[in-house]
């Protein structure tokens, strides 16, 4: 017999789980130092965890989720409670966080962009050897903490199918769901309700063999005889096609965006509709009328209000946030407010079913391809290099000291002129560490900026920024991603400063360092009253200035970052080609004021970009640095065409591990066999903000011995 819960009224898909004042990631890098115990850590974690069960049960939410807390990664948990642990890291000491970060001697598994989202997952390495197995402690676990503070709460889990899509192995099913049937069922013992089960790849474009699997794994989960029952939510855009399979199957509920995605036509009268009307993704109030008009046009036995997706996206609290201005405020909700948004729907009188208010927005501008010289005209005026130039990514090590020298000045305790004698002090650091090493092409390693994009908000028209509101990226990195509610203007130069006073300190060729359009707009809450192409224009037309500025002050090396091309890729295959015709036409209306002689660099990481390897060949950089050390060199498989400079990484910074000479130079042999060597260059696979000066030193000095032994047989 199938389970007769009434679901309730009011809930969220998720929530942010790294602490209004990010103590989960003071906890996690505590303890990957060695300074506090796994005991600390999980204390931590359980603080989180109540704060939150507490907080969301006072503001009214009625269904309370758990299991979406996560020490890293949702995804990586998954694999965990599914036994799908690859065998090499389950000696090692905490083979989790093997997993996560690697150790010495154990390379981690591979990361990559959550869906169209900022958020990085581990990817789950699933073989035909891999023996899923459950190990369901986790979620059982955090029913019963919740239970001892007196709630009642709906774990989450990936579903089987996104889970298998995400590890390119969907001919597992059969295998994987024997697992899932088992935690069903002790879920049951445990007297849970409803269980949540994401399946977010099914708002993408699915083969009839993928919809197939949708039905087969949900018409044998829905068999088991004694379980909860089940919500299955698709978060980030429409189901489409899968929506009629799963009202098919014996599930209970769907879950529907219905901010990304249209009320449906399909009838669900005999379903439960769990309704995200409330974004989950941008800052923005929630227009209480369209909200009220979607949730009277659904078609269901009962309609609860809830979230679009999980609110991990978004930061804890505007009451965190006194600095901003008063009139902007009146326009914002983050977590906390959006589910006072969750909770006043679900009490407000919903009006008969009629037609949804449209959003007036006005038409995108056309677009229009920027041209400079030919490649091989520019690359005959450029600097010439040694063979395999080796250089990095733009950022070096964020002290402590210039964390606090920072703060200081925000403080009003340090003045502003000596805090920019500490900037050049650590500019020179980084100068000469690079010579000392060898590097051909230098950075000044970015100590005056908090954040690639954070820094380039602060200076422009049409931004705000927050005091806390931070969003985790992955593991314990966070960002603080700006509000763009205006047009967007640069009033003066913002990096040329920084950028002259790195190049007057040595004879190398020094890159000026910007961040790209696309990447900022991405990283951004983008206001909503404009098309999002004409808004990333706007941003292109400030970043163009700032490349003239650089070029007119005698940079000869220019890097524009576009690491978020690949994320704001649409989900559906249909719409994907119009937005990177426009995204390829940006970046190359912010780099089409530099002249032939000036060489343009971008770089783009953990984004799957060998998907999109067409439209970063349009960008027209002469020379492109992208993710390779962390998938394992996957992009050399589609680069042998690529027309102009490509750095595919050779050291992943994402974690601690020092890569070993023979490990670099194998993958740099890999790299000359796929592309001509003349056209190869040589760096990590990001930025080096957030390792230690002794990491960074370590790697870089294998990085180039692995150059040169390579530059000798040449």
């Amino acid at each position: 017999m199938s389970p007769t819960a009434v679901f309730p009224a009011s809930t969220v898909l998720g929530y942010p789980r790294i602490g209004p004042r990010r103590e989960l990631k003071r906890a996690l890098e505590s303890y990957w130092a060695g300074r506090s115990t796994r005991a600390e850590l999980d204390r931590v974690g359980a603080e989180l965890r109540e704060r939150t069960w507490r907080r969301l049960a006072e503001l009214g939410l009625d269904g309370l989720p758990s299991n979406t807390f996560s020490l890293y990664d949702h995804v990586l948990d998954t694999a965990v409670l599914l036994g799908a642990v690859p065998k090499r890291y389950r000696d090692a000491a905490d083979p989790y966080f093997a997993m996560a970060r690697g150790t010495e001697e154990l390379a981690p598994l591979r990361m990559t962009k959550w869906f169209d989202t900022n958020y990085h997952y581990i990817v789950p390495e699933i073989g035909p050897e891999t023996v899923f197995e459950l190990d369901a402690a986790k979620p059982l676990g955090e029913v019963r903490e919740a239970r001892a503070l007196g709630y009642e709460t709906r774990p989450v889990v990936v579903g089987p199918v996104t889970f298998l899509l995400l590890g390119g192995a969907l001919d597992r099913l059969d295998d994987v769901l024997g697992p899932y049937e088992e935690l069903l069922a002790a879920l049951a013992a445990e007297g849970v309700a409803w269980v949540q089960l994401d399946e977010p790849a099914l708002v993408g474009d699915r083969t009839p063999e993928e919809l197939d699997a949708v039905r087969r794994a949900y018409e044998r989960l829905g068999a088991v005889t004694a379980r909860p029952a089940l919500l299955v939510a698709a978060p980030y855009g429409d189901l489409g096609e899968a929506l009629p399979v799963l009202a098919g199957t014996p599930v209970e509920a769907v879950g529907l965006d219905l901010v990304r995605g249209g009320v449906p036509a399909v009838d669900l009268t005999s379903k439960t509709v769990v309704a995200g009307v409330v974004s989950g993704r941008d800052v923005w109030r929630t227009s209480q009328e369209r909200a009220l008009a979607a949730l009277a046009a659904v078609r269901a036995s009962r309609v609860t209000v809830s979230t679009s997706c999980s609110l991990l996206h978004v930061p804890y609290t505007l009451a965190a946030e006194p600095g901003l201005d008063p009139a902007l405020k009146e326009r914002l909700a983050f977590a906390e407010e959006k589910v006072a948004e969750v909770v006043a729907l679900a009490a407000a009188d919903r009006p008969a079913a009629g037609r949804i208010p449209e959003v007036s927005v006005p038409p995108a501008a056309p677009v229009a391809l920027e041209e400079r010289g030919p490649y091989a005209v520019r690359a005959a005026a450029q600097l010439t290099l040694p063979p395999l130039p080796t250089t990095t990514i733009g950022s070096f090590p964020q002290t402590g000291e210039l964390r606090a020298a920072r703060a200081a000045v925000l403080a009003g305790t340090l003045p502003q002129a000596d805090y920019e004698q500490r900037v050049e002090a650590e500019i020179e650091r980084v100068i000469r560490l690079q010579e000392r090493l060898g590097l051909d092409v230098l950075v000044h390693g970015e100590p005056e900026r908090n954040d690639m994009v954070q820094y380039f908000a602060e200076h422009l028209d049409g931004f705000a920024v927050t005091g806390n509101g931070w969003v985790q990226s992955y593991g314990s990195r966070c960002t603080r991603p700006p509000i763009l509610h205006g047009d967007v203007a640069r009033p003066a130069p913002i990096t040329v400063r920084w950028a002259t006073y790195a190049q007057s300190l040595t004879d190398r060729p020094v890159k000026g360092m910007l961040t790209g359009p696309v990447t900022i707009v991405a990283w951004s809450f983008v206001r909503d009253d404009l098309p999002l192409r004409d808004v990333v224009f706007q941003v292109a037309d400030a970043i163009r200035d700032e490349v003239r500025d650089l070029e007119a002050a005698g940079v000869r090396i220019i890097q524009v970052d576009e690491p978020a091309l690949r994320e704001l890729l649409p989900l559906r295959r249909a719409a994907q080609s119009d937005y990177l015709e426009w995204a390829v036409a940006a970046y190359r209306r912010a780099t089409s004021g530099a002249s032939d002689h000036t060489q343009i660099h971008t770089h783009l990481c953990y984004s799957d970009a060998d998907q999109i390897l067409a439209a970063i060949d349009g960008l027209d950089a002469d020379v492109t640095t992208i993710e390779s050390a962390r998938s394992g060199g996957r992009i050399l498989g589609s680069v042998p065409g690529f027309g102009r400079g490509l750095g595919p990484g050779v050291y992943d910074i994402h974690s601690p591990r020092v890569p070993a000479v023979d490990e670099v130079e194998a993958l740099l042999r890999r790299t000359v066999e796929a592309l001509p060597v003349e056209r190869v260059w040589v760096n990590p696979d990001c930025g080096l903000k957030t390792r230690t000066y002794e990491e960074v030193e370590a790697s870089l000095t294998n990085v180039i011995t692995a150059t040169r032994r390579l530059r000798a047989e040449l």
